[in-house]
C-alpha cells in the first residue's frame, strides 16, 4: 500500500510541477571519457546578473545527481570542471533528467518534469533554426568568394525569411505555453532587444499563467516594460540632466528646441562614430529651423569622450556622467545599446526613434519644413 501511494504522489508531483514534500532530483548522464570524481557544478543567475554557484557534486561512472528542494522553477546551469562550455536546465521539484555528450553539452536533453519537457520542445526547433543558419553561413562566403551577387542576394533574403520564422515561432511558443517558464525567459529578452511593440509584448506577458506572474523573469519584465513604456514613442520623455564637459549641470528641458534629437552614443563606439558625420550634417542644415541635438555619452574615460567631440566636430550640447551603461541617463531612458536617438516634438514627445542617415533628415524636414 506504501508502495501504491509513493507512485500516486510522484504522478502528481510531474502534474503540479512543483512539491515542497518530495523536492528535486537531477539524475544526470554526460557520455565520454569521463574520470570518476570529475566535478560538476550546479550554477544560476544572482539579481546582480552575476553567476552564482549553487551546489556541486561528483561524476561516477559518468553519471551524476543533485537533490533538493525548489520553491518555484527556475533556470540553472550545469559545469563540468575541465570542461567547456555549460547546459542550461530548470530547475523544479520533481525528477528532472539529463543527459549530454562530453563534447557537445549545448545539444543535452532534458526530460522528466513539464518545465524541462518544454524547454526541451523549444531548444530543438531552435536548434533546427540554428542549424539553417550555419548552412546559409557557409553559402554565402562561398557567394561572396566566387563573386556571385545574385546568390549572395538571394542569401540574404532568405536569410531575412528565417529570422521572421524563428520569430514567430517563438511568439507562437509563448502563446501555446503560458506555463512555461521558457515563455517568460524569452519574452524577457524580447523586452530588452526592443524586438516587438512594448504594447505586443505587455499583452503576451499578461497572458502568462497565473503561477508565473510571481516568478523573478516576470517581475524583472513587468518592471522593464513599465520602463520601456515611459520611452515609447507618444510619451513625454524622461527629464533628466547631466554634467557637460566643464563640469556643470545642463538638463534637457533647457535644450529642447521645435525638434530635439536626444543621441546615446560614445568614443568608443564605431557605429556611432560612423553616423557621427549624418548628425552633424543635418544639426548644420536645420540648427536655424529649431533643431537642437543633446549628446549623452556613455564614454568610460573623460578626455576620451572630449577628443571624440573634438574629432567628429560635434558643436551641440553633450552630458555625460562618463559612467559606461551605469550612467542613470542611460538606465532612465532603458539604453542597452547604442547608437540610439529619440526624436522630440517642442513639447518634448518623442515622435521617433532611432533615425540614422536619410531617415533622420526626412523625418527633420518634415517637422521643420
Amino acid at each position: 500500500m506504501k508502495k501504491v501511494l509513493l507512485l500516486f504522489f510522484a504522478v502528481i508531483t510531474i502534474v503540479a510541477c512543483s512539491s515542497e514534500k518530495s523536492g528535486f532530483e537531477i539524475n544526470g548522464e554526460l557520455i565520454g571519457d569521463i574520470p570518476d570524481s570529475t566535478l560538476v557544478f550546479l550554477k544560476t543567475v544572482d539579481s546582480t546578473r552575476n553567476m552564482i554557484e549553487v551546489d556541486t557534486t561528483l561524476i561516477s561512472q559518468n553519471t551524476f545527481q543533485f537533490t533538493g528542494n525548489q520553491d518555484a522553477p527556475k533556470l540553472y546551469y550545469l559545469f563540468f570542471q575541465g570542461i567547456r562550455g555549460n547546459s542550461p536546465i530548470i530547475l523544479e521539484n520533481g525528477s528532472v533528467s539529463f543527459k549530454a555528450q562530453k563534447d557537445s553539452l549545448a545539444f543535452s536533453k532534458l526530460g522528466g518534469t513539464p518545465q524541462n519537457d518544454m524547454f526541451m520542445t523549444y531548444l530543438e526547433e531552435q536548434r533546427k533554426f540554428a542549424d539553417i543558419g550555419k548552412s546559409f553561413n557557409k553559402d554565402l562566403q562561398q557567394a561572396q568568394m566566387e563573386g556571385d551577387q545574385a546568390m549572395i542576394q538571394s542569401l540574404r533574403e532568405e536569410y531575412v525569411e528565417l529570422q521572421e520564422k524563428s520569430k514567430n515561432f517563438e511568439k507562437d511558443f509563448i502563446t501555446q505555453n503560458p506555463n512555461s517558464l521558457v515563455s517568460a525567459l524569452i519574452l524577457e529578452r524580447i523586452a530588452a532587444q526592443k524586438a516587438l511593440p512594448v504594447k505586443e509584448i505587455e499583452e503576451m506577458t499578461n497572458g502568462l499563467s497565473e503561477e508565473l506572474q510571481t516568478t523573478a523573469p516576470v517581475k524583472r519584465l513587468k518592471k522593464m516594460l513599465d520602463n520601456l513604456k515611459k520611452t515609447a514613442i507618444g510619451e513625454k520623455a524622461p527629464e533628466f540632466s547631466g554634467p557637460q564637459p566643464n563640469g556643470e549641470l545642463l538638463a534637457l528641458n533647457d535644450v529642447k528646441g521645435k525638434v530635439t534629437l536626444v543621441d546615446f552614443w560614445a568614443g568608443w563606439c564605431r557605429p556611432c562614430r560612423a553616423e557621427n558625420p549624418n548628425i552633424v550634417a543635418v544639426y548644420e542644415k536645420y540648427k536655424d529651423k529649431g533643431l537642437n541635438v543633446l549628446g549623452v555619452s556613455l564614454d568610460r574615460n573623460r578626455d576620451l569622450w572630449l577628443q571624440a567631440i573634438e574629432e567628429d566636430n560635434l558643436q551641440w550640447n553633450h552630458v555625460s556622467n562618463v559612467q559606461y551603461f551605469q550612467d542613470p541617463i542611460t538606465r532612465l531612458y532603458n539604453i542597452n545599446a547604442i547608437p540610439a536617438a529619440f526624436l522630440l516634438d517642442e513639447n518634448g514627445i518623442i515622435i521617433a526613434k532611432d533615425l540614422r542617415g536619410k531617415a533622420l533628415e526626412d523625418k527633420v524636414a518634415e517637422l521643420l519644413n
